[in-house]
């Protein structure tokens, strides 16, 4: 039996050979080549799109703004600026005059009369972000609330004093949110219901 009486298909399973005269490793060297044309082609893709894209640019800080130069500090005869701060219930009356840090509320010194040191920091924030730490004494009556209101009620009155005292710390004190009276109070008990929105065990019969 000759090869030309060999069956087609044996001949269409029969490995696909190179053009005569053309190296088997030549032919693996070329379609190597142009799988890495491909992948050349793909990384300049990415790099037209990466230039395409607008490149994220800074935020710009926004300027303080600036106080009218006008504006005449409030003291008095003493040399105290006095102020009012709020928070939650709580309500205290501030006077704060040059010293060297010293804080008094309610004839108590403030680490006797706010234990915790949480609270003692709400006191020295707008002295720490005006750098005026240890510059000013501070005596105020605060009433009304808990720790924790009469703490943040005694820090409003201190940043409000600060600005009578040096109207140009206005900015600074603005900015970080020192002079906004927090206006979260508790909320009141609904009739129906527990407390302000707890409701009752509920039984199916």
């Amino acid at each position: 039996m000759s090869d030309d009486d060999a069956p087609e298909n044996e001949k269409d399973q029969a490995p696909a050979e190179p053009p005569q005269g053309q190296p088997a490793g030549r032919v693996g060297a070329q379609r190597a080549a142009a799988g890495g044309q491909t992948f050349q082609g793909l990384a300049s893709l990415r790099q037209a799109l990466a230039g395409a894209r607008p490149t994220p640019t800074a935020a710009a800080p926004t300027p303080l703004p600036t106080v009218p130069v006008d504006v005449q500090p409030k003291r008095d005869a003493l040399g105290r600026s006095y102020a009012t701060g709020k928070r939650k219930n709580a309500v205290a009356r501030v006077w704060i005059k040059p010293g060297n840090g010293k804080i008094e509320v309610n004839g108590r010194d403030s680490p006797t009369y706010f234990a915790r040191p949480v609270l003692r920091m709400l006191l020295n924030q707008p002295f720490v972000v005006t750098d005026r730490l240890g510059q000013f004494d501070v005596w105020c009556t605060v009433t009304g609330g808990g720790l924790s209101g009469q703490a943040g009620a005694v820090r409003h009155g201190i940043s409000k004093a600060l600005t009578c005292y040096e109207p140009g710390l206005r900015p600074v004190l603005k900015h970080g949110g020192f002079l906004t009276r927090d206006s979260r109070v508790v909320e009141r008990k609904k009739y129906g219901k527990a407390k302000a929105r707890r409701s009752f065990q509920f039984s199916k019969r």
